[in-house]
């Protein structure tokens, strides 16, 4: 009796392995399509600013600029925190106010911060840095 049990359970399992094929391989483009977007948007805002900027007129933002100041509350390392947490959810942006409610950061708040923080990566190079950094663990 054990056996035949086993063989419809492998029966079953090779019918449902496509399926869980295709689950995998949707987590791992939308996984990629979100690291590819972050770096895009990293290395625009490289781009913009260094043409704006002469050598003589650089300075390094410290983490008292303005740019570095919370966004609704939102720190750069809280929202990295959580920004990290999209893993746990194949990447799902949906889930966004779940993932930050789960820190204490009310819908709002979260939607200010995440408009906020993009502002500030796309406009300053230090801010994205900060943030990949953190972001990265690195």
């Amino acid at each position: 009796m054990g056996f035949f049990k086993q063989v419809k359970d492998m029966k079953n399992m090779v019918h449902e392995a496509p399926g869980l094929i295709d689950q995998s391989n949707q987590l791992r483009a939308n996984a990629e399509a979100m690291a590819a977007a972050q770096q895009a948007s990293q290395q625009a805002a490289f781009a913009a600013a260094m043409p704006a900027a002469s050598p003589s007129v650089v300075s390094t933002p410290t983490p008292t600029d303005g740019d570095f100041a919370p966004v609704a509350g939102v720190s750069v390392e809280l929202y990295a925190e959580v920004s990290r947490s999209f893993a746990e959810v194949g990447y799902d942006q949906t889930r966004g106010h779940e993932l930050a409610a789960r820190k204490g950061i009310a819908p709002a708040d979260w939607d200010a911060a995440v408009a906020g923080w993009n502002a500030r990566m796309t406009s300053n190079p230090a801010v994205a840095s900060r943030f990949n950094a953190l972001y990265t663990g690195r």
